[in-house]
């Protein structure tokens, strides 16, 4: 097959800036990957992104600042390479997830910014997934397959389980088929809240954007009590596919009255604990989980997830992948695999009745 020069852009739940990255794939197989980037919001823009997800509404103006942002960030990464895209995957800015009701929006002008650019536009990844009945989440686990297919053994006698900690947590297992077929077997499902939780903690208790390693969750006593509030939700007995919107999950009332340190150390363990019990669902144990997203940078939720979970966990670092990049790069390989005319989602990863093409391109 043809491979495709693809640019991934991704900006995500936790709302701090976009990730831009460079792939080249035939929309099977990753054939390299390029130079990637982060392009931060500015703080005013930030409180405006958040407003529009808290009212589940954006107005004309922000959909064209967002949009004009990624072009900006598209302009910096090719300024770093010789190389120029054939697609532009373009994720946008999610700020309703309601797949229940079959509404899922994403902010961003995709017919702007192939003007902008100059460059086709691959964007609207996630409508056409809900509109058939699937829960237009999580959509990088193809990506991750495609990735851990190159790692030894992950899928010959053992499971691998990537696990992206964004706002929202989702993990993607790999492993061998149950029924004994050939190829690797997939599943994939939203776990629980990310750091999007304990990110808002720390600015409404502390005023910082984050937990910077962890530090003042590790100060801190989780709140056992608390704790099994927060994890009687049914969330958690759902069978996948399933998903989360980023507000899907109010703490508030449960930690009212906690230390800052408490309320920390008592939401790292409740992300951790959210994802094992997302562990019932699969099909095999995976022999090691490879944590992609910013929490894997939280030195002590890594570490809380390896108490809970038992098993080992890495940083996507470990296995040689660019964990500030991966999200990004999916975006640009699902360019790439809309362009081949092939599947974004799957009954295993979504919930979708069947194998489900999607996207919208736009040309300059």
């Amino acid at each position: 097959m043809k491979t495709t020069t693809a640019l991934g852009l991704m900006s995500g739940t936790s709302m701090d800036g976009i990730d831009a990255a460079l792939l080249v794939s035939d929309g099977e197989r990753v054939a390299a990957t390029g130079p990637a980037i982060t392009l931060e919001y500015d703080p005013a823009f930030q409180y405006r992104l958040g407003k529009a997800i808290s009212e589940h509404i954006a107005d004309v103006e922000l959909v064209r600042d967002l949009t004009e942002y990624h072009a900006d960030a598209v302009r910096k990464l090719l300024d770093m390479s010789d190389v120029r895209p054939d697609v532009i995957g373009f994720h946008g800015q999610t700020i309703l997830h309601d797949p229940d009701d079959r509404r899922t929006v994403q902010i961003g002008d995709g017919a702007l910014l192939a003007k902008l650019t100059g460059i086709p536009v691959v964007c609207d990844f996630r409508s056409a997934d809900v509109a058939a009945g699937g829960q237009g989440a999580p959509f990088v686990p193809i990506y991750h397959r495609a990735l851990a297919l190159n790692l030894n053994g992950a899928t010959a006698d053992a499971a691998v389980a990537v696990l992206n900690i964004g706002g929202v947590a989702n993990v993607t297992w790999v492993g061998p088929r149950s029924d004994g077929a050939t190829g690797a077997g997939l599943l994939a499902f939203d776990t629980g809240p990310g750091i999007a939780l304990i990110d808002d903690w720390v600015r409404k208790t502390v005023g910082g954007r984050w937990d910077e390693g962890g530090q003042l969750a590790a100060s801190g006593t989780v709140d056992e009590s608390r704790l099994a509030q927060l994890l009687d939700h049914e969330f958690f007995d759902r069978v996948p596919p399933k998903s989360l919107d980023r507000n899907s999950f109010k703490t508030e009332f449960f930690l009212d009255g906690c230390t800052p340190a408490d309320g920390a150390a008592t939401l790292v363990r409740f992300t951790a604990e959210c994802v094992a019990r997302g562990r019932r669902f699969f099909a095999g144990m995976p022999s090691r989980w490879i944590a992609c997203g910013g929490g894997r940078r939280n030195d002590y939720l890594l570490q809380t997830l390896r108490d809970v979970l038992g098993e080992p966990v890495v940083a996507a670092e470990d296995v040689g992948w660019d964990g500030d990049a991966l999200e990004a790069q999916a975006f640009a390989y699902l360019a790439a695999r809309h362009l081949a005319g092939l599947p974004l989602s799957f009954p295993s990863t979504t919930g979708v009745p069947g194998p489900m093409e999607g996207g919208r391109l736009f040309e300059p």
